[in-house]
C-alpha cells in the first residue's frame, strides 16, 4: 500500500478498506500492530499524488489506529524511529475535526476524549506539538460542544492530564500556550489542582 507504488485507485481501496474494518474494534489492535499498513497510511497522506478522498480515509484510518491504547504507544515509538510527525500529523487533524458542530457526538462515539486525555499524559512521551494539538482540539471540543462537553471533561480529567496541559502553557508555542491557560481555565485547574495535593498529603 506504500503511497509510492500503489496507483491511486488501488491507494483508494486500501485506505478505505483499513478504514472500514478499523470499525470494528478487535481489528484495531491487528491492523496497529503491522507497522507498514502504518507507514503506508503516512504516505498517502503526504504523497501530492494522493486522491482527496484516499488522504481522507487514511486520516480516518490513523485516528482508528489510535483509538487502541497499546496502539498510541507504538505510533509514538515509530516517531523514535525516525517517523517524526506521525502522531503530530493525526492530532492536528483531529484537533481541526474538534472544531466542527457533529464533531462530539462522532467523538463519544469513539471513545476520542480518552485519546485526547492519554496523548497529554507526560509517560506516553508525546512530542510538544502532539500536546498542543491535543490542547487544541480539546479547547474545541468545549468551544463548540458548550456545557455537555464542558461537564463531561471535568468529569474525566485526571490530574496527570492537568499535568501535560500546565506543560503547553509553560513551554509550548506562544499561541498554543494561550489556548492552554485557556483551557486550565475552563476545567478549573486550580480547584482540580489543589484537590490533588488535598488527597496526596500525608494524614
Amino acid at each position: 500500500m506504500r503511497g509510492n507504488h500503489a496507483s491511486p485507485f488501488v491507494a483508494q481501496c486500501a485506505t478505505a478498506t483499513i478504514f472500514s474494518l478499523l470499525t470494528l474494534e478487535s481489528f484495531r489492535p491487528i491492523i496497529g500492530h503491522k507497522r507498514d499498513i502504518i507507514f503506508g497510511l503516512v504516505e498517502i497522506t503526504r504523497s501530492p499524488g494522493s486522491v482527496a478522498r484516499s488522504i481522507k480515509d487514511s486520516l480516518k484510518a490513523l485516528f482508528g489506529i489510535a483509538l487502541y491504547p497499546l496502539n498510541r504507544a507504538q505510533m509514538v515509538d515509530l516517531e523514535a524511529d525516525g517517523r517524526v510527525g506521525l502522531v503530530e500529523d493525526i492530532t492536528a487533524v483531529i484537533a481541526q475535526v474538534a472544531g466542527c458542530e457533529e464533531s462530539w457526538k462522532a467523538f463519544k462515539n469513539v471513545s476520542g476524549l480518552g485519546v485526547l486525555m492519554d496523548l497529554l499524559d507526560n509517560s506516553t512521551r508525546s512530542s510538544y506539538r502532539t500536546k498542543e494539538n491535543a490542547v487544541s482540539a480539546l479547547l474545541n471540543l468545549i468551544n463548540c460542544g458548550g456545557e455537555e462537553v464542558d461537564s463531561v471533561v471535568r468529569g474525566e480529567m485526571e490530574v496527570w492530564v492537568l499535568d501535560g496541559i500546565i506543560d503547553v502553557s509553560q513551554n509550548g508555542g506562544e499561541r498554543r500556550k494561550n489556548k492552554a491557560n485557556e483551557l486550565l481555565k475552563t476545567v478549573d485547574a486550580s480547584y482540580a489542582s489543589s484537590r490533588s495535593l488535598f488527597l496526596s498529603s500525608p494524614s
